[in-house]
């Protein structure tokens, strides 16, 4: 049966578990940090609002993201030579991206939150109800998953030859592609059209709502209280940085960086799949009082 190699930091030995003491630690905090999250948001009524109910999706986007990498992550740095299976590393590829696809939209749904929030704030309630709120996860999560779809489909019928030894410790379309062999164009032009169809209107949407908050707090907050209102951005603003520049860092790199070291595409997938996770949760549990004292109370009673 076809295989392909995953392979892990560059300069650093397979088969050294010390390697992955690191990673674990990463690993744990992200379980811990979105659990905690998780937990805080449900058990906090106060928190039962459309700003909150997204950012629980978020939580459950950074857990499958990073958990569907956990295993070949970790097998690489415990054995010489990790071999995965190629039906076992398609899969793998779908729900990654699929994951990645789903915290995009779910990024967008929280920048119009935020327009809404800041923009009109005494129609908060009647514009994003919980209906709505529901439909738009259950529309971005379909989204993700028939985008990707045919990039799995593609792929699985590519032939492989020559080497077949991945750049990463997980499986990634481009890195896929460029092992295989006879015509990928088909393949390639789709993967660039749903990453235009997914980040690609995601990052306009984001941006064209940022600029309507920026008009709207400069030309009707009263100076005073222009802080506050940005300041009700700052958490999204930085899950929006985590995930996004990473990503385009990385895509730019696979397609037009083949001069460059081998270690800098490694550490930016590492970066684009470990650092979301394991940050957003601290970022909104240091900015939003509800959650840092539920989570402060849960550490208490396990304590």
């Amino acid at each position: 049966p076809l295989t392909l190699i995953l392979t892990g930091i560059p300069g650093v030995a397979g088969g050294s578990p010390w390697a992955a003491v690191p990673l674990c630690c990463l690993y744990v905090l992200m379980l811990l940090g979105n659990g905690s999250l998780l937990w805080a948001l449900r058990a906090e009524h106060a928190l039962h609002i459309p700003m909150f109910q997204l950012l629980s999706m978020l939580a459950l986007a950074d857990l499958g993201l990073a958990l569907c990498t956990l295993p070949t992550v970790l097998a690489v740095f415990c054995a010489p030579a990790a071999p995965l299976p190629f039906r076992a590393c398609l899969a793998q590829m779908y729900f990654i991206h699929t994951f990645s696809a789903i915290e995009s939209g779910v990024l967008v749904a929280m920048a119009l939150d935020r327009f809404v929030a800041v923009c009109h704030p005494l129609r908060y309630g009647s514009v994003l109800s919980g209906s709505l709120v529901a439909g738009a996860g259950l529309l971005i999560v379909l989204r993700g998953s028939c985008l990707v779809l045919p990039v799995a489909l593609l792929m699985a019928r590519m032939p492989f030859c020559g080497a077949r030894v991945l750049s990463h410790s997980f499986c990634l379309h481009q890195d896929m592609l460029r092992l295989a062999c006879g015509d990928v164009r088909p393949s390639s032009w789709y993967g660039l059209g749903a990453v235009l169809l997914t980040k690609g209107l995601d990052s306009l949407a984001i941006l064209l709502s940022y600029g309507l908050i920026l008009r709207a707090i400069l030309g009707t907050v009263p100076p005073g209280a222009r802080a506050k209102a940005f300041g009700t951005c700052i958490c999204h603003l930085c899950a929006v940085l985590l995930f996004y520049v990473p990503l385009i860092s990385l895509s730019l790199i696979h397609r037009f960086g083949q001069h460059l070291s081998p270690l800098t595409p490694t550490l930016l997938a590492d970066a684009y799949l470990l650092v979301p996770p394991v940050l957003n949760p601290l970022v909104y549990s240091w900015k939003t009082k509800q959650i840092r004292r539920r989570i402060l109370l849960l550490l208490c009673r396990r304590g």
